[in-house]
């Protein structure tokens, strides 16, 4: 029995031994193979893209009048298939009199003849298609032209049309019953009042902005049936989604709900402002009135059952939406029961921050946005558009690099107005040469260029050609800018360094699953220079170190998460000294003013 006992312990002994050392082994190589890849989760077409926008008149000119079209944008669709866009947006091409260059539309269903026709249009739609590239149309619900059919018809009260816009009877001046007062103080955003007599209505109608630009009266059914129309009708089109221009504007304070009459606004007390001067008033009735989320989730409704409906790709909206960040986050739903936009415009880089801004300031400007933003929504980062001044003439001219590569690091959708890739500036357009209905209007030969949005519209720089490669005619419709001799497409796609290059290698990183799926951390590692690192288990990590200051700065990363050495250059700017696998070492990091380098790393 003695033996037989033995035996058995021994055998047990054996076993658990051998369970040991199995079990080490096990757990010896699972350690070697590290954490599990994660799952990644299926993105739509739209949630990691590159949009890139458009101005038709300023893109390219096929036919040689001096004008933008769209067979000049079909003519260039692989340039932006080269560079990486997933979408164009495009500034309105519908028919419109061209007093505010297409934002005036008479005719939501056509071409304007000036960019082309209904088969150029069709044709673009599948050429884009065939690159990969989606197509947006430039939306404008606010308003329309006082030469549509839509103010005709409501002018002359036509059945029903006549409460198609805003009309209002005027104020009798108690001094003077021969005399007639607007209908309140509110001021248009081009200046002077909003409220235009009419003549044959014996009424006056609202414009928050030209005066041939009359504002729709939301508030009545058939005009928000009629949206949706003109939104189905280019739907069938192929149109792959909508930017939705003014949002902000679409409702004003309701008479019923102030004894009959529209509200005078508070001033605001800015005494910089002259009375005719947008700002000089509160513009509390004028804008971001709560009635109007409820319009745009109409819309968000409307899209998805179109897209469920007809088995399409998702129909996208995205809302052009300054104001205050609570009301702009309203725009993507109301984190209940209701989806808005896809996502609303983030001019974060436009209206806080300038060429004076900090590092400490653009981390703050990023994480306040990704802060505020819903859960499970989706960011997007804007750095210039038609209506503000261009990217390097708000930065500095060494900043362009550091700033479209920012923009392609940050998580979410980034956003490129046309030119930014190869940072063209500026142009300079004399007040004779001027064309704006907000410089015209506001300005004079001594301050136009306080209002204008010409020198941002100004023609691409193709080449150093006549026009840059824009137009084969003697005379384009704004003048191209002097700078295109130096700064154009093909000089910077034949140059060994340039921004050109830097925008396509940093379009190509986006494809990288860090940048698609991984998380973000930014810190200002001193007053001029911050990091952004984008990492996720398993993957490479990469991060952005630029230094926003007008001076030289050394810093040091060896604070910074989630960087591990060794630390190589993935790309730099084009006046760092600094080349394509350098190795750059953790601490003493010397940045020359402007000097944006991305370096990538191993997995954390």
């Amino acid at each position: 029995m003695v033996s037989c006992v033995k035996a058995v312990g021994v055998s047990v002994l054996v076993l658990v031994v051998l369970g040991v050392v199995v079990g080490s082994i096990t757990w010896a190589v699972l350690a070697s193979q590290g954490p599990a890849p994660p799952e990644l989760k299926p993105l739509d077409w739209w949630e990691h893209t590159i949009i890139y926008q458009i101005y038709p008149r300023s893109f390219k000119d096929s036919d040689g009048d001096g004008i933008g079209d769209i067979r000049g944008i079909i003519m260039e669709l692989e340039h932006l298939a080269d560079i990486g866009v997933g979408a164009i947006w495009m500034s309105p091409v519908f028919v419109s009199p061209m007093v505010d260059f297409g934002y005036d539309i008479s005719d939501f269903y056509n071409i304007h003849s000036e960019y082309g026709t209904m088969q150029d249009f069709e044709s673009l739609v599948q050429k884009a298609h065939e690159l990969g590239i989606k197509v947006l149309l430039d939306y404008v619900p606010n308003h329309a032209s006082t030469e549509s059919n839509y103010f005709k018809k409501s002018e002359a009260r036509e059945t029903g049309y006549e409460n198609y816009f805003v009309w209002a009877d005027p104020i009798i001046d108690p001094n003077n019953a021969s005399n007639r007062l607007v209908p309140s103080n509110w001021i248009s955003q081009f200046g002077g009042t909003v409220w235009e007599w009419n003549e044959a209505r014996q009424q006056y109608y609202l414009h928050q902005f030209a005066i041939e630009q009359a504002d729709f009266n939301f508030r009545e059914k058939a005009v928000r049936d009629e949206m949706i129309n003109i939104m189905r009708y280019w739907f069938n089109k192929g149109v792959d989604g909508y930017r939705l221009d003014a949002i902000p504007h679409l409702f004003e304070a309701d008479p019923n709900d102030h004894g009959g009459v529209y509200p005078d606004e508070p001033l605001s007390g800015n005494m910089f402002l002259n009375p005719n001067q947008p700002g000089y008033t509160t513009q509390v009735y004028v804008r971001d009135r709560i009635e109007l989320y409820d319009v745009v989730y109409e819309w968000r409704d409307f899209a998805d059952n179109f897209k469920k409906d007809n088995g399409t790709e998702t129909k996208i909206l995205l809302a052009e939406a300054y104001a205050n960040i609570t009301m702009t986050m309203l725009y993507y739903g109301n984190e209940k029961d209701r989806h808005g936009a896809h996502f609303p415009f983030n001019f974060d880089f436009i209206t806080s921050l300038s060429a004076q801004s900090n590092a400490r300031d653009f981390v703050y400007v990023i994480q306040r946005w990704l802060t505020y933003m819903p859960a499970g929504r989706v960011a997007n980062w804007v750095f210039g558009n038609h209506d503000q001044n261009r990217m390097p003439s708000r930065f500095r001219h060494n900043m362009v690099d550091g700033l479209n590569s920012l923009n392609m690091m940050l998580p979410g959708v980034a956003i490129t107005y046309q030119g930014e890739e190869i940072g063209m500036r500026d142009g300079y357009v004399s007040w004779e040469d001027t064309v704006d209905v907000n410089a015209c209007n506001q300005g004079n030969p001594d301050n136009y260029l306080d209002y204008s949005r010409d020198p941002a519209r100004t023609p691409y720089q193709w080449d150093n050609t006549t026009n840059a490669g824009f137009s084969s005619s003697s005379k384009t419709w704004l003048p191209v800018a002097q700078d295109y001799v130096e700064i154009n497409l093909q000089a910077q796609r034949e140059a060994e360094r340039s921004h050109y290059k830097v925008y396509k290698t940093m379009s190509n990183l986006r494809k990288e699953p860090t940048l698609s799926h991984g998380n973000y951390y930014a810190k200002a590692l001193s007053e001029h220079t911050f990091v952004l690192v984008r990492h996720l288990i398993t993957y490479d990590t990469f991060a952005l170190v630029f230094n926003v200051g007008n001076e030289l700065d050394i810093i040091d990363l060896s604070t910074v998460d989630f960087l591990t050495e060794p630390l190589t250059v993935h790309t730099s700017s084009i006046h760092s000294n600094r080349l394509p696998g350098d190795r750059v070492p953790r601490v003493n990091i010397t940045l020359g003013a402007g000097e944006a380098i991305v370096l990538r790393a191993p997995p954390t």
